[in-house]
């Protein structure tokens, strides 16, 4: 029998569940113009989702909750959350959905989805890294991934800003993606 750390997703699983506990989704914006702010959602939740007959072809699907973002200062949060920018009451979840995949899913990839902020959809390129897997102490099968991308904010509506006085702006509009994900294999069903 192969290990699990050395077989393909799909000989284990059709479906893998995100672990919340231990996937981060951080992001960092230049804050005026000269140091760099970074956050994060702690509300995660999402699958991957192989087609048994196509490994390379997975869909992605996650979800973050906006009202559970996080920059470590709590008026700036509030702030985020208000309708200046994620406006959470309106908007309460930011989605992901993959649409294609390029590269060895084995190693590093491409991954094109779309991404949709505030009811506004636009297509992303995330570069993958494949990190590992193997089995947790308690028999669960596991699998890790990071990702990076970059999105423009105000491609979401998310315009909100302040001139400096001396030239340039409080928030910047590159946003720089971080995800490091784990994923837990839901097992096959038995026919």
């Amino acid at each position: 029998m192969t290990p699990a750390f050395a077989q393909p997703l799909n000989e284990i699983a059709t479906t893998w569940q995100i672990d919340p506990a231990h996937t981060t989704v951080e992001f960092g914006v230049r804050h005026l113009m000269i140091s760099t702010v970074k956050g994060r959602f702690g509300e995660i939740a999402g699958t991957v989702t192989l087609d048994a007959n196509d490994v390379a072809a997975p869909l992605v699907e996650v979800t973050l909750q906006t009202a559970s973002i996080d920059t470590r200062q709590a008026q700036r949060d509030a702030h985020l959350r208000s309708a200046d920018f994620f406006d959470v009451e309106k908007w309460p979840a930011i989605t992901f959905r993959s649409r294609s995949v390029e590269g060895d899913t084995e190693s590093d990839f491409r991954v094109t989805g779309d991404l949709t902020i505030k009811g506004v959809t636009r297509e992303i390129v995330l570069d993958v890294t494949k990190e590992g897997q193997g089995s947790d102490p308690w028999g669960n099968l596991r699998t890790a991934f990071s990702a990076k991308g970059q999105i423009d904010r105000r491609d979401f509506g998310l315009t909100y800003n302040q001139i400096l006085e001396a030239g340039g702006v409080v928030v910047g509009d590159e946003i720089k993606i971080s995800v490091d994900v784990e994923l837990t294999a839901v097992p096959n069903e038995t026919e």
